[in-house]
């Protein structure tokens, strides 16, 4: 992964023209993130290149976590116009590789991600944050009919978004509170004086509290037990398991699409890996009443060999 060749300038002007510039990570987007080093210290960079990117919303979201006492990274440069941001470094200590690492944690470090989301959701909306609503749920679940279906051979069918608008209608009004979107152990790093720092959030929208339960507790990336996402839900408090059921099988569906479509438009196959567990969870979500428009609509037209059960074979 090569740095974009705007970087050394942008670095030159921040302070850090002798810094050396190692790649770090990407993600599902087309932003890239590379490690800054110099004597005494470190920082990452991001490269989110217009016009497929846009800093701003990350910015924004930055100064609201930060105004509420969340740790969001600092911002230490920036450079609107090509995309480059150098931020805090968290250091490598994320969630996920951490609990894979040490299982016994899981517990633990699962209670304060969920008390973070409490705490969040104590707070006001920021006033810039666009409304999760009914347009948005139905753009994104549309997103599996537009490339799931045509990737395991199926024709899209009528009916699929008249079960999503009957079935979302009575949660499509709530935007209550802030939504970060993408709140899972593969955002969250946990930080030396035990604070949860928190990454990927330039999507938040205002919408439904249970929405980040769900990209908690059923993370496309990594297995939540049953047992660990019930004592979870308890912990948060009173939750709508109508809504948490229905937004999980909405973010679920839309998963399952940009999954199929990372692999066949991005050239990233390694997210097919994940297709299985969206899978299951999205069966287990579906069984819930509040989703009998939804189901009825994949049980007429989504057959079981082009579930779960079509993605047991590597793919290319």
């Amino acid at each position: 992964m090569t740095p974009p060749v705007t970087a050394p300038a942008f670095l030159h002007r921040a302070g850090w023209s002798d810094a050396e510039i190692l790649p770090l990570a990407g993600d599902a987007s087309f932003r890239r993130y590379f490690r800054v080093i110099r004597p005494g210290g470190s920082a990452v960079l991001m490269d989110a290149p217009p016009p497929e990117e846009d800093i701003r919303p990350f910015l924004t979201v930055a100064d609201h976590l930060h105004h509420l006492g969340f740790t969001a990274p600092k911002v230490l440069a920036r450079d609107v116009e090509q995309g480059l941001i150098l931020l805090e470094d968290f250091g490598d200590a994320r969630m996920r590789e951490m609990l894979d690492a040490d299982p016994a944690q899981e517990q633990d470090v699962y209670a304060r991600a969920i008390d973070l989301l409490r705490d969040l959701h104590r707070h006001p909306v920021g006033h810039s944050l666009p409304p999760y609503d009914m347009a948005v749920y139905q753009r994104e679940s549309g997103l599996f009919t537009e490339w799931y279906m045509p990737a395991v051979g199926l024709a899209a069918a009528h009916g699929y978004e008249e079960a999503w608008r009957e079935a979302l209608a009575p949660i499509a009004q709530d935007q209550s509170t802030t939504v970060l979107r993408d709140y899972h152990a593969e955002n969250i790093m946990l930080l030396p004086d035990g604070s949860l720092g928190l990454l990927d959030f330039q999507d938040a929208l205002a919408g439904h509290p249970a929405y980040d339960l769900v990209s908690l507790l059923q993370d496309a990336r990594r297995d939540v037990s049953p047992a660990l996402e019930a004592a979870m839900l308890a912990r948060y408090g009173v939750v709508d398991d109508a809504a948490y059921a229905l937004l999980g099988a909405q973010r679920n569906t839309k998963i399952l699409g940009i999954f199929t479509r990372l692999w066949k438009r991005d050239g990233k196959p390694r997210y097919l890996s994940f297709q299985p567990r969206m899978w299951g969870y999205l069966e287990r979500d579906l069984q819930h009443p509040a989703l009998a428009p939804v189901k009825a609509w994949f049980d007429a037209h989504v057959p079981d060999h082009a579930r779960a059960a079509f993605w047991a074979e590597p793919r290319a």
